[in-house]
């Protein structure tokens, strides 16, 4: 089955994380909210599919090109 990886495209604070494992998800639902330099950023699925992985928690700091989310197409 092919995956899709969803990298972190700036560092920060993860605020909340919206999806769980199993959980099925459509092109644009928001997988997790970011905070960087003040601002909440949505983190949007790029695909539709179901999430195989969820590598991020709330609270967690992440970098930039971290993987959060691998989700199965």
């Amino acid at each position: 089955m092919p995956q899709e990886t969803v990298e972190m495209p700036i560092p920060g604070k993860i605020i909340s994380v919206a999806v769980a494992v199993g959980q099925g998800v459509d092109e644009g639902d928001v997988l997790c909210i970011l905070e960087s330099m003040k601002m909440e950023n949505p983190i949007l699925c790029p695909v539709k599919g179901a999430i195989k992985e969820v590598k991020v928690a709330a609270g967690q700091f992440v970098s930039s090109g971290a993987v959060g989310f691998i989700i199965d197409c």
